[in-house]
């Protein structure tokens, strides 16, 4: 009796924006993608596709998953959660047959697949119904305290990974009570971010950086920086620990 071969779906972590930060194994998986799935906004190119023009074999397949929602609809309303869901239900049918079929699959992930990635949504719904193998990237905010040329943390410091769509009181909290920071998913919630940063007393020590590991990155004091910021912001306070 012939048993079908079932393929994998490998979530491939490509690091914090530069195609010479990926792993071994991720460069690896991309350049020998038969089929590859990728995350992006509609009508854009997306950011995790741009980083591997020119690695992909000439007759890949590609499967664009289009967000159809991204800051449209707040994130506390329940059609947000709907209209997800039901996006990744589609995403993961989708793969699933393509493994099923015995085809391996590949989807690109910005930074690391685990740390505040979209692929997490579709391995929790995959899991149990084809294989699924994680590659992990770089994260985003590595490339960003680099950036900065300064460790994030020494000797006994806590380092707190927040995102700036939590509400104001809490991010002022956390911020006073931490020894380093890290925080994600600035975009159009700086106002408030630099706010919370203000009452926490830490303006002086903190710093923001904008397409970390990218050609346009930037990195500015948070007292110098402008009131917009892109998506694509991390927002560091280094700690100052124990040393020899």
């Amino acid at each position: 009796m012939t048993i079908a071969a079932t393929g994998t779906v490998h979530g491939v972590g490509l690091g914090p924006g530069a195609a010479d930060l990926m792993s071994v194994r991720a460069d690896r998986l991309v350049r020998g993608a038969r089929h590859l799935a990728y995350f992006r906004k509609a009508g854009r190119a997306g950011r995790a596709r741009r980083l591997v023009d020119g690695m992909l074999r000439p007759d890949v397949i590609e499967f664009a998953m289009d967000y159809p929602v991204t800051t449209e609809i707040a994130v506390d309303d329940p059609a947000y959660n709907e209209r997800l869901s039901a996006f990744y239900a589609d995403c993961t049918r989708h793969l699933a047959g393509l493994a099923g079929d015995g085809a391996d699959v590949v989807v690109l992930c910005e930074g690391d697949p685990f740390f505040y990635g979209s692929f997490m949504h579709l391995h929790s719904r995959l899991t149990g119904r084809v294989p699924v193998v994680v590659v992990p990237g770089v994260t985003g905010m590595s490339g960003a305290w680099t950036a900065t040329d300064r460790p994030i943390t020494w000797g006994d410091d806590v380092l707190t990974i927040a995102t700036a769509t939590l509400p104001e009181e809490e991010l002022a909290r956390r911020i006073a009570d931490t020894d380093a920071l890290v925080v994600m998913k600035i975009g159009r919630h700086l106002p408030k971010l630099r706010r919370a940063v203000a009452a926490a007393g830490r303006t002086r020590a903190a710093w923001l950086v904008e397409y970390a590991a990218m050609p346009e990155q930037r990195v500015t004091p948070l007292a110098e920086a402008a009131d917009e910021a892109p998506y694509f912001s991390i927002l560091l306070i280094h700690g100052q620990g124990r040393r020899p």
